[in-house]
């Protein structure tokens, strides 16, 4: 006789996110394909211009998520809340969540923040009855959205773990010490988004010099299974896109540096490329490193004779 398969637990209870960019947007609309839920979500934008307001409002409705103006009323009720909003706003968006979070509430501190960040905005969640859970997310979030591998460390973990598992989510335990994931996630990210920086400053120079050819030769030569053309798409384009918030994450990976007591001229450096990139604004998808390249030289060149 077959015995029948133990049903999966499924969650129940509204479900909030402080910040709906990017990433908040990709978990929310993973979440909503694995099972029927209540979802609201606030975000600091609505709280700008009309512009931005608009936008951010059209975001909700696009999501089919109850959109709320005040990180308080958003979290109200909620039995699980998603923070995931850049590195330097974490523990503002906490002290916002903590006026409206009910007794019992998981709060999922998604963010790239260092480890002390991370503590200070558990003081606040677990100040105001919440339970606060340090996640690091280890991967981009697009395709996997809330199936992206996670890190997750706090006192309630096995907690913690077990809701993200009803929730279809990819997620281990490393430690009962808030603070665990986040020194993995950013001490990882000295090398990724490190990396990143260099490629840009070694290629932009490469195309200025008009040597990009010999160069990238010479590295398919050195590392043949790198695959440096694709990869250098890739990453140029990340931080074309994504500059300011991924700056915001390498200030705080080489604050954890700093820390732990090592010289963090390198995170810091990286901070740079990655904002300077950024913040010149952009919009290219799939065009080629080569003529990102070229854009990215255009514009530098040109700021730097306005200045």
């Amino acid at each position: 006789m077959t015995m029948p398969e133990a049903k999966k637990p499924q969650f129940t209870g509204a479900i909030g996110f402080i910040g709906f960019g990017e990433a908040g947007a990709a978990i929310a609309k993973g979440l909503a394909k694995e099972c029927s839920m209540e979802m609201r979500a606030f975000d600091l934008k609505t709280t700008l211009g009309s512009e931005a307001r608009q936008q951010k409002l059209a975001d909700f409705k696009r999501a089919n998520i109850e959109g709320f103006e005040c990180a308080a009323e958003s979290v109200k009720g909620a039995r699980l809340v998603f923070s995931v909003v850049t590195a330097d706003q974490a523990v503002d968006a906490a002290r916002r969540a903590a006026k409206g979070i009910g007794q019992g509430c998981f709060y999922f501190d998604c963010n790239s923040c260092a480890p002390d960040t991370k503590k200070q905005a558990a003081a606040i969640i677990n100040r105001a009855g919440g339970c606060y859970v340090d996640v690091a997310i280890m991967g981009p979030i697009e395709p996997a959205q809330h199936k992206t591998p996670v890190l997750i460390s706090c006192e309630q973990a096995a907690e913690a773990l077990e809701i993200m598992e009803m929730l279809g989510m990819c997620a281990r335990v490393v430690s009962q010490e808030v603070g665990a994931a986040a020194t993995i996630k950013l001490v990882r990210s000295v090398m990724f988004k490190g990396m990143e920086a260099l490629v840009a400053e070694c290629f932009l120079s490469a195309r200025k010099a008009g040597v990009e050819e010999e160069v990238l030769a010479s590295l398919e030569k050195s590392f043949p299974t790198f695959g440096w053309g694709q990869r250098l798409d890739y990453m140029l384009e990340r931080m074309i896109k994504h500059g300011p918030r991924r700056a915001a994450e390498m200030r705080e990976a080489a604050l954890t540096v700093s820390q732990l007591g090592l010289s963090n001229t390198m995170s810091e450096a990286s901070a740079g490329w990655q904002q300077m990139i950024g913040d010149l604004g952009l919009d290219m998808d799939k065009a080629g490193f080569k003529a990102q390249a070229d854009s990215i030289l255009e514009l530098l060149e040109s700021s730097s004779k306005a200045e």
